[in-house]
């Protein structure tokens, strides 16, 4: 019976000593490739299976780019963990290699390490063989392939189409917007074919003459009746008063024609003319024939009651006077 205590007491420590080294040793890495035989360039996938505890940091270091000499390394997947029985967590993950030279390799043990110790995998063989070529058969032989040509996609080319119509569209508005420029000259007594010789308001009331004469009303172009007798004001007023009326609006005119004392008399007059061929040209109003030619002669009464007079010439420099006197209405 003593004897018996003491081997227990031997047992139990041996027994605790084992339990601890398995424990330690718990950590395992196993290696197994697809296709142990590839021909030169071909691939095949090295798959690796860490076993481990749940909760203890491993690492398992892979080479990125060269398992070993004359074998290449081109992928690695991602680790793919999943929890088994006994509280165990089994890893696995693909690495892709290939070769380029004939010969028989022994691929070197992967290793994965934790806090305790190092494991090394099993050893696996890859044989790699070149193509047999029958020299005895030349006709066997085929000459290398041409590249061949995708098939035509138009979406492939919407980017170079939309490109090339902004690009066309761009170089439109700039030409737009130069031509623009260009038609758009400053209004000066210069550009406005003044005649030096004549005063503002005889060179006013032959326009209007001439308005008169064309009878556009009567017509039906009562837009462009109504923008020839305002243009006509306009380029009165600038020549006469020096105000750039050809770019202002009516109501720009108006206002500064109050500050003309020499017009404060026929402001109304101006007013009713600028107004009413706004309605025409931007309401599309159509007045009446009486408003029509009321227009006209306030054109012609504002000319004449804000011009300026001049000293009486001779004679012989009043043979063509009769022509600049207004139409009868």
């Amino acid at each position: 019976m003593r004897l018996n205590r003491l081997k227990s007491l031997y047992i139990v420590p041996v027994l605790l000593i084992w339990g601890v080294m398995l424990h330690a040793q718990s950590t395992l890495i196993d290696a197994k490739i697809d296709n142990p035989d590839i021909l030169i360039g071909e691939q095949t996938t090295v798959k690796l299976t860490i076993t481990t505890d749940v909760g203890k940091l491993v690492y398992w270091p892979i080479p990125a780019d060269t398992l070993m000499t004359g074998v290449e390394v081109l992928m690695i997947s991602k680790p793919d963990s999943t929890v088994i029985d006994n509280n165990r967590l089994m890893i696995q993950q693909d690495v892709l290699i290939t070769s380029f030279d004939e010969q028989l390799y022994l691929l070197p043990p992967f290793k994965v390490i934790d806090a305790s110790d190092t494991t090394y995998s099993n050893q696996i063989a890859l044989k790699v063989s070149t193509v047999e070529v029958n020299v005895d058969a030349p006709e066997e032989f085929y000459d290398i392939k041409d590249i061949w040509k995708p098939p035509f996609v138009l979406a492939d080319y919407y980017p170079i189409i939309f490109g090339i119509l902004l690009t066309l569209f761009i170089i439109c508005v700039i030409g737009y917007i130069i031509q623009r420029m260009r038609n758009r000259k400053p209004v000066t007594a210069h550009n406005l074919n003044d005649d030096p010789k004549l005063p503002p308001h005889e060179l006013a009331i032959r326009e209007l003459n001439e308005i008169k004469i064309q009878k556009l009303w009567q017509q039906g172009r009562n837009k462009e009746y109504y923008t020839q007798i305002t243009d006509t004001l306009r380029r009165y007023i600038f020549r006469r008063f020096g105000i750039n009326a050809m770019e202002m609006t009516s109501y720009e005119i108006l206002d500064l024609i109050t500050r003309e004392s020499d017009a404060k008399s026929v402001y109304d007059t101006l007013k009713q003319i600028l107004q009413l061929a706004d309605l025409v040209k931007f309401a599309k109003w159509r007045p009446l024939p009486d408003e029509n030619d009321l227009s006209m002669a306030y054109a012609y009464l504002f000319v004449n009651q804000t011009k300026i007079d001049e000293p009486e010439k001779a004679d012989g420099e009043n043979s063509n006077s009769d022509e600049d006197k207004p139409t009868d209405l």
